[in-house]
Protein backbone atom coordinates (compact mmCIF):
# COMPACT_ATOMS: atom_id res chain seq x y z
CA UNK A 1 0.00 0.00 0.00
CA UNK A 2 1.06 3.55 -0.69
CA UNK A 3 1.03 6.22 2.00
CA UNK A 4 -0.63 9.37 0.76
CA UNK A 5 -0.04 12.83 2.12
CA UNK A 6 -2.91 15.32 1.99
CA UNK A 7 -1.31 16.89 -1.09
CA UNK A 8 -0.90 13.50 -2.81
CA UNK A 9 -4.51 12.58 -2.07
CA UNK A 10 -5.66 15.94 -3.45
CA UNK A 11 -3.71 15.43 -6.68
CA UNK A 12 -4.96 11.86 -7.11
CA UNK A 13 -8.54 12.84 -6.23
CA UNK A 14 -8.52 15.81 -8.58
CA UNK A 15 -7.02 13.71 -11.37
CA UNK A 16 -9.95 11.33 -11.04
CA UNK A 17 -12.38 14.28 -10.91
CA UNK A 18 -10.78 15.58 -14.13
CA UNK A 19 -11.15 12.20 -15.82
CA UNK A 20 -14.73 11.65 -14.60
CA UNK A 21 -15.78 15.07 -15.90
CA UNK A 22 -14.51 14.20 -19.38
CA UNK A 23 -15.24 10.48 -19.78
CA UNK A 24 -18.81 9.20 -19.91
CA UNK A 25 -19.68 6.00 -18.08
CA UNK A 26 -16.37 5.80 -16.24
CA UNK A 27 -15.91 2.49 -14.46
CA UNK A 28 -13.08 1.11 -12.35
CA UNK A 29 -11.11 -0.78 -15.02
CA UNK A 30 -11.16 2.12 -17.46
CA UNK A 31 -10.16 4.57 -14.73
CA UNK A 32 -7.23 2.39 -13.67
CA UNK A 33 -5.97 2.14 -17.26
CA UNK A 34 -6.33 5.89 -17.88
CA UNK A 35 -4.41 6.68 -14.68
CA UNK A 36 -1.65 4.32 -15.79
CA UNK A 37 -1.52 5.88 -19.28
CA UNK A 38 -1.20 9.33 -17.71
CA UNK A 39 1.72 8.18 -15.57
CA UNK A 40 3.40 6.49 -18.54
CA UNK A 41 2.84 9.54 -20.77
CA UNK A 42 4.38 11.90 -18.23
CA UNK A 43 7.42 9.65 -17.84
CA UNK A 44 7.93 9.30 -21.59
CA UNK A 45 7.37 12.96 -22.43
CA UNK A 46 9.02 14.75 -19.49
CA UNK A 47 11.02 12.02 -17.69
CA UNK A 48 9.29 12.80 -14.39
CA UNK A 49 6.58 11.02 -12.40
CA UNK A 50 3.01 12.31 -12.53
CA UNK A 51 1.38 10.88 -9.41
CA UNK A 52 4.39 8.75 -8.37
CA UNK A 53 2.18 5.91 -7.19
CA UNK A 54 3.06 2.24 -7.71
CA UNK A 55 1.34 0.05 -10.28
CA UNK A 56 1.30 -3.72 -10.00
CA UNK A 57 1.26 -6.33 -12.76
CA UNK A 58 -2.22 -7.86 -12.78
CA UNK A 59 -3.92 -10.03 -15.38
CA UNK A 60 -5.92 -7.14 -16.84
CA UNK A 61 -2.87 -4.89 -17.02
CA UNK A 62 -1.31 -2.34 -14.72
CA UNK A 63 -3.31 -1.70 -11.54
CA UNK A 64 -2.85 0.87 -8.81
CA UNK A 65 -3.91 -1.28 -5.86
CA UNK A 66 -5.01 1.54 -3.52
CA UNK A 67 -7.31 3.02 -6.17
CA UNK A 68 -8.62 -0.46 -7.06
CA UNK A 69 -9.54 -1.15 -3.42
CA UNK A 70 -10.97 2.32 -2.87
CA UNK A 71 -13.22 2.24 -5.95
CA UNK A 72 -14.23 -1.37 -5.23
CA UNK A 73 -15.37 -0.19 -1.78
CA UNK A 74 -17.40 2.66 -3.26
CA UNK A 75 -14.87 5.48 -2.68
CA UNK A 76 -15.59 5.80 1.02
CA UNK A 77 -12.16 6.61 2.45
CA UNK A 78 -9.13 7.80 0.47
CA UNK A 79 -11.15 9.46 -2.30
CA UNK A 80 -14.47 10.07 -0.53
CA UNK A 81 -14.29 13.85 -0.69
CA UNK A 82 -13.51 13.79 -4.44
CA UNK A 83 -15.59 11.07 -6.08
CA UNK A 84 -18.37 8.59 -5.48
CA UNK A 85 -19.42 5.36 -7.15
CA UNK A 86 -23.07 5.49 -8.20
CA UNK A 87 -25.59 2.63 -8.34
CA UNK A 88 -24.43 1.76 -11.89
CA UNK A 89 -20.82 1.46 -10.62
CA UNK A 90 -19.88 4.63 -12.49
CA UNK A 91 -17.38 7.01 -10.95
CA UNK A 92 -18.72 10.55 -10.50
CA UNK A 93 -17.12 13.74 -9.22
CA UNK A 94 -18.30 15.11 -5.88
CA UNK A 95 -16.39 18.39 -6.26
CA UNK A 96 -15.21 20.78 -8.94
CA UNK A 97 -11.74 20.15 -10.34
CA UNK A 98 -9.04 22.09 -8.46
CA UNK A 99 -5.96 22.70 -10.61
CA UNK A 100 -3.73 24.00 -7.79
CA UNK A 101 -1.72 20.74 -7.63
CA UNK A 102 -1.06 20.64 -11.40
CA UNK A 103 1.40 22.22 -13.82
CA UNK A 104 0.37 23.35 -17.30
CA UNK A 105 2.35 20.40 -18.70
CA UNK A 106 0.37 17.97 -16.54
CA UNK A 107 -2.97 19.44 -17.65
CA UNK A 108 -1.82 19.23 -21.28
CA UNK A 109 -0.73 15.62 -20.80
CA UNK A 110 -4.06 14.66 -19.19
CA UNK A 111 -5.94 16.29 -22.07
CA UNK A 112 -3.79 14.46 -24.64
CA UNK A 113 -4.34 11.08 -22.96
CA UNK A 114 -8.09 11.63 -22.72
CA UNK A 115 -8.31 12.79 -26.36
CA UNK A 116 -6.44 9.67 -27.49
CA UNK A 117 -7.90 7.05 -25.14
CA UNK A 118 -10.97 8.54 -23.43
CA UNK A 119 -13.45 6.98 -25.86
CA UNK A 120 -11.81 3.54 -25.81
CA UNK A 121 -13.58 0.79 -23.92
CA UNK A 122 -11.96 -0.79 -20.88
CA UNK A 123 -11.38 -3.91 -22.99
CA UNK A 124 -9.61 -1.90 -25.70
CA UNK A 125 -7.38 -0.27 -23.08
CA UNK A 126 -6.52 -3.65 -21.56
CA UNK A 127 -5.60 -4.93 -25.02
CA UNK A 128 -3.51 -1.82 -25.70
CA UNK A 129 -1.60 -2.21 -22.44
CA UNK A 130 -0.97 -5.90 -23.16
CA UNK A 131 1.03 -5.10 -26.31
CA UNK A 132 4.33 -6.99 -26.45
CA UNK A 133 6.46 -3.84 -26.57
CA UNK A 134 4.74 -2.36 -23.51
CA UNK A 135 5.96 -2.14 -19.94
CA UNK A 136 3.21 -4.44 -18.57
CA UNK A 137 4.02 -7.27 -20.99
CA UNK A 138 7.78 -6.94 -20.49
CA UNK A 139 7.37 -7.00 -16.70
CA UNK A 140 4.88 -9.87 -16.73
CA UNK A 141 7.10 -11.85 -19.08
CA UNK A 142 10.26 -11.18 -17.06
CA UNK A 143 8.56 -12.44 -13.90
CA UNK A 144 6.95 -15.50 -15.51
CA UNK A 145 3.38 -14.23 -15.14
CA UNK A 146 2.11 -14.46 -18.72
CA UNK A 147 1.45 -18.20 -18.63
CA UNK A 148 -0.15 -18.03 -15.16
CA UNK A 149 -2.43 -15.20 -16.34
CA UNK A 150 -3.28 -16.95 -19.63
CA UNK A 151 -4.15 -20.20 -17.85
CA UNK A 152 -6.19 -18.37 -15.19
CA UNK A 153 -3.89 -19.59 -12.42
CA UNK A 154 -3.45 -16.02 -11.15
CA UNK A 155 -5.25 -12.75 -11.71
CA UNK A 156 -2.92 -10.42 -9.83
CA UNK A 157 0.60 -10.14 -8.49
CA UNK A 158 2.57 -7.79 -6.29
CA UNK A 159 5.22 -7.29 -9.00
CA UNK A 160 5.56 -3.56 -9.49
CA UNK A 161 6.10 -1.89 -12.83
CA UNK A 162 9.30 0.14 -13.02
CA UNK A 163 8.70 3.24 -15.12
CA UNK A 164 12.43 3.90 -15.40
CA UNK A 165 12.51 0.87 -17.74
CA UNK A 166 10.81 3.13 -20.30
CA UNK A 167 13.88 5.36 -20.40
CA UNK A 168 17.61 5.09 -20.88
CA UNK A 169 20.78 6.97 -19.98
CA UNK A 170 20.41 10.45 -18.57
CA UNK A 171 16.63 10.41 -18.98
CA UNK A 172 16.43 7.36 -16.71
CA UNK A 173 18.77 8.93 -14.16
CA UNK A 174 16.75 12.15 -14.16
CA UNK A 175 13.48 10.24 -13.69
CA UNK A 176 14.87 8.16 -10.83
CA UNK A 177 16.25 11.25 -9.05
CA UNK A 178 12.95 13.09 -9.45
CA UNK A 179 10.98 10.06 -8.26
CA UNK A 180 13.19 9.68 -5.18
CA UNK A 181 12.77 13.36 -4.33
CA UNK A 182 9.00 13.09 -4.68
CA UNK A 183 8.81 9.90 -2.58
CA UNK A 184 11.03 11.36 0.14
CA UNK A 185 8.91 14.53 0.25
CA UNK A 186 5.78 12.35 0.50
CA UNK A 187 7.30 10.38 3.36
CA UNK A 188 8.21 13.56 5.22
CA UNK A 189 4.71 15.00 4.73
CA UNK A 190 2.97 11.82 5.90
CA UNK A 191 5.26 11.43 8.94
CA UNK A 192 4.63 15.06 9.88
CA UNK A 193 0.90 14.24 10.17
CA UNK A 194 1.35 11.13 12.31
Amino acid sequence: MCKFSKSDRAKLGNTIVYISNRVQHLHKTKLLKLLYLMEESMVKAYHVPFLAIPYETWKLGPVQKDVFIEISDGAQDLLAEYVRVNSDDEIEARVEFDDSEFSDSEIGMMDAVLRKYGKCSAEQLVELLHRKDGLWYQTASEHGLIEAFDENLENNSDVRLNFSDLLSGGERDFYEETLNLKLNARLMRTEAHV
